[in-house]
């Protein structure tokens, strides 16, 4: 995602249409320029007091536990095990849900872009779909890698 464009033509034009009959010519210079845009960025050490104690664990896909030491490979908890199928099938369900919001995304991008038979090559930063497509997308990854752990079913 392009923020410095999202700022200058989704943020700083609508305000300045805003606020220029209120401020006038100075509207730009009061509003986007200035002390008050400043960022400070404060360095944190990655081997923090804090930082040394967390780590990311593996959680159950069912009840959310954390899994215990040996059993990270395994998509759910001992309590959870007899669910696993249903489970699965929870998450192939949202899978196909989200295939399917893609698939009706990338044809409206092709019906705009104007033929149904070649690869998107739309970077509209101005259309919603095109964000909403790109979530998905993401989504559709995260997805895949949560299916992925439970591997090849053994029922």
């Amino acid at each position: 995602i392009d923020t410095a464009y999202y700022l200058e033509n989704q943020l700083s034009k609508p305000l300045l249409r805003i606020f220029s009959p209120i401020l006038g010519e100075k509207a730009e210079s009061i509003l986007l320029r200035g002390d008050h845009t400043r960022t400070r960025t404060v360095v944190t050490s990655k081997v923090s007091a804090l930082a040394a104690f967390t780590t990311k664990k593996t959680t159950c896909l069912g009840c959310k536990a954390v899994l215990p030491a040996g059993e990270e490979k395994n998509p759910v908890c001992k309590y959870c095990e007899p669910k696993q199928s249903q489970l699965l099938q929870t998450e192939l369900d949202k899978y196909r849900d989200l295939e399917d919001k893609f698939s009706r995304l990338w044809t409206q991008c092709q019906r705009c872009q104007g033929s149904l038979h070649e690869e998107v090559i739309c970077t509209s930063r101005d259309c919603p779909n095109f964000y909403m497509r790109k979530k998905v997308q993401m989504d559709l990854i995260n997805q895949d890698k949560i299916i992925d752990r439970f591997g090849c079913p053994t029922w």
